[in-house]
């Protein structure tokens, strides 16, 4: 009798769960294969390099959501951040301001990153003295100047941000005064982080790392810095995928196509 009430108990269950194969079925685990993705800076090709993982939250026919988080490596940018700034700062004006970026380094501070630039800058104006024109240096010397880079998500959930504050600028006397004064102050912050902005966001580009069937169903909710380790430093993104069930099985092969390449 009571083999007999087991072997009913096991039937019984077994029909619940093939009535349920939705809730007994296992979430599915993509992982995202490493990509490089090129930069150009003074005619040398940089490389970050990113990767990521789709974690399946939620499953149905027309809707499953998958947590995405993608990881791009900086270090082969951060080893470069001098000719990057060099290229977006570097000026050498007749008449007005002369700068020549010394060294940039580009450093983790969790959940932010800082960018510090040693420059040597000098301003000079042009005047006509007895009708020939004269140039004299008006103030010049060494500079060091951070900047706090904080990632943020712009309003569609699909691009990086990056909110800049200038650090304490540290020059002396009347060069100081010059750095700290709000235009130019104003125009060393907006020209670094521009710089910095544009290589990143291409980091951050979802067409660059994704297969192309999650390319236009992917948000971006989060992005953070992180250190890791010996000064190095990776781009975190942490985002949703919403697509319907024919479309996982898209995103499935378009992986296995791409790690069989």
């Amino acid at each position: 009798m009571r083999d007999r009430i087991l072997r009913i108990s096991f039937v019984l269950t077994a029909l619940i769960a093939a009535s349920f194969p939705v809730v007994f079925a296992q979430n599915l685990n993509f992982k995202i294969p490493a990509v490089k993705i090129p930069l150009t800076i003074k005619d040398q090709t940089v490389n970050i390099v990113a990767s990521g993982q789709l974690t399946q939250l939620s499953k149905g026919h027309d809707d499953n959501l998958f947590n995405l988080e993608l990881r791009a490596d900086l270090s082969d940018l951060q080893q470069n951040m001098t000719a990057l700034l060099s290229s977006a700062l570097d000026k050498d004006a007749q008449c007005g301001d002369r700068i020549a970026i010394q060294s940039a380094t580009l450093m983790p501070a969790a959940p932010a990153a800082i960018a510090t630039v040693q420059m040597h800058y000098e301003r000079w104006i042009c005047a006509k003295i007895f009708g020939k024109q004269q140039v004299k240096k008006l103030v010049g010397g060494n500079a060091t100047i951070p900047l706090t880079l904080t990632p943020s998500i712009d309003e569609t959930n699909t691009e990086l941000r990056l909110i800049p504050e200038l650090g304490p600028v540290q020059a002396d006397g009347s060069l100081g005064e010059l750095l700290r004064s709000p235009p130019v102050a104003a125009m060393l912050r907006d020209k670094m982080q521009a710089a910095i902005q544009n290589a990143m966001q291409k980091a951050a580009n979802l067409t660059a790392t994704l297969p192309p069937v999650a390319q236009p169903y992917a948000t971006i909710q989060s992005a953070t810095f992180q250190d890791t380790g010996g000064g190095n430093m990776a781009l975190v993104l942490d985002g949703r995928v919403h697509i319907t069930k024919e479309q996982v099985q898209q995103l499935s092969k378009q992986l296995k196509d791409r790690v069989g390449k």
